[in-house]
């Protein structure tokens, strides 16, 4: 789900050559984490799984049927540098919420197109990308300025 623009050539080659990864039973959990989200309307708490290596943040949510309501996936990229996702071999949809090292959310996707590949990228430089249900944003009134607080941002968490 995320490239680098250094490498969008070979991954968009190795999308059309390689076989894809199974994920199911025989799949590796990743660690999970709490995080919590705070907006005007309040602080919300997700258990979210942590995407930190590469391949891990290449597959991030792909072909997940469904995920919890306060559920998602937190993709932490190390250093902050402007982000690229996709939504290839993603069957739900999502809001990406891009996070910038200081927890501070710098913009929002909402309501992101299963399955396509189109570039869904950063206003500016970011940590990570906090991927959830589509309409979380929404409902609970994330936007940019909203504050993410989890450890890889050197803020509280829930």
């Amino acid at each position: 789900m995320v490239f680098r623009h250094t490498v969008l050539l070979g991954l968009w080659a190795l999308a059309w050559t390689a076989p894809q990864p199974a994920v199911g039973a025989d799949a590796v959990p990743l660690q999970t984490s709490e995080l919590a989200v705070v907006t005007e309307r309040g602080r919300f708490s997700f258990t979210v799984e942590m995407a930190v290596t590469e391949t891990q943040r290449e597959r991030g949510l792909q072909h997940r049927k469904s995920l919890a309501p306060d559920a998602g996936m937190l993709f932490d990229f190390g250093t902050p540098e402007p982000a690229a996702m996709w939504m290839k071999n993603t069957p739900i949809p999502l809001d990406m919420i891009f996070v910038a090292g200081d927890g501070r959310v710098v913009n929002v996707e909402a309501r992101t197109q299963p399955d396509s590949l189109a570039v869904i990228r950063s206003a500016g430089a970011v940590r990570g990308v906090l991927e959830v249900n589509a309409g979380t944003a929404e409902r609970l009134g994330i936007e940019a300025g909203s504050r993410v607080l989890h450890r890889v941002f050197g803020t509280a968490g829930p």
